[in-house]
């Protein structure tokens, strides 16, 4: 767990915290968020494959917005979402067996929770829910105004509850409310609807049109043409995971590197009014 310490000083006088804010057509409080202080360094490093100005504004991020992060991970979204949401919004962060957590998921509620202790005028204003396979309540019904999930999809197509996952998106929106979604693309010529951490489009827009979702659009700002989708140890094999990199020669890993990260699907859809 990352202690943040160190660093609240500086936070201090980085946000106070931000300010919504529009210039012409920027977002600068977004700006300010993604460019702040308190985000890892390594996490900034990974700007130039994830664009999160774009992939937000893509998904209609704003501020006041109650919005939903399904399954935050080590928080990349979350530094992001948190400042910007801090003042004037409220997010969740929904994947957690809260009262009876796995100790993998008590180590990361551990680490929100030092977060929101130690930088409250960036972080305290979230808050932690439950989601699972068998349980389709994440918030209260017709709470939210933003679903958002960022390469998650793989997970619950693979464990064979993403159904479970779009329904519950579905019922906690509101109408009129958006759901983003980023995930590995898989080819839409290949076999398979999804495989080695990779989906088709079709199979997630399928999959959020069955839930009463209207698909509202696509973007491309998160492709990449070099992924060849072939790797021997499936998307994880590249960065930032590259899980081949201690059995495979360096020349090698340094080809994935020079791939970066995965070819991605930006997709975002609407709940209908009524």
């Amino acid at each position: 767990m990352r202690s943040l310490g160190a660093l609240t000083l500086t936070i201090a006088f980085v946000f106070s915290p931000i300010a919504a804010g529009v210039a012409g057509d920027r977002d600068t409080a977004l700006d300010a968020a993604i460019g702040g202080g308190h985000r890892p360094a390594e996490h900034k490093a990974r700007d130039v494959y994830r664009h999160p100005y774009e992939t937000l504004r893509f998904f209609k991020l704003e501020p006041g917005l109650s919005v939903a992060e399904i399954w935050p991970g080590g928080g990349w979204y979350t530094h992001i979402l948190a400042p910007y949401l801090a003042e004037s919004g409220n997010l969740i962060l929904v994947g957690f067996n809260v009262s009876a957590p796995s100790e993998r998921e008590r180590k990361r509620l551990d680490m929100y929770r030092t977060w929101m202790a130690e930088q409250p005028e960036v972080y305290g204003t979230m808050t932690l829910a439950d989601f699972n396979a068998n349980d389709d309540d994440i918030a209260p019904a017709g709470s939210l105004d933003r679903v958002y999930t960022f390469r998650n999809l793989h997970n619950w197509t693979a464990g064979g509850y993403a159904d479970v996952a779009f329904r519950a998106f579905f019922k906690a929106l509101k109408p009129g409310g958006y759901l983003g979604l980023v995930d590995h693309r898989l080819d839409e010529a290949d076999a398979a609807d999804h495989r080695d951490g990779y989906v088709k489009p079709s199979y997630a827009i399928a999959l959020a049109e069955a839930a009463g979702f209207e698909f509202a659009g696509s973007s491309e700002v998160n492709a990449n043409a070099k992924d060849t989708k072939d790797h021997p140890a499936g998307v994880w094999t590249l960065p930032p995971r590259l899980r081949r990199a201690k059995e495979d020669p360096p020349e090698v890993t340094a080809g994935y590197v020079a791939i970066g990260e995965s070819d991605r699907m930006t997709l975002l859809f609407r709940k209908p009014e009524g």
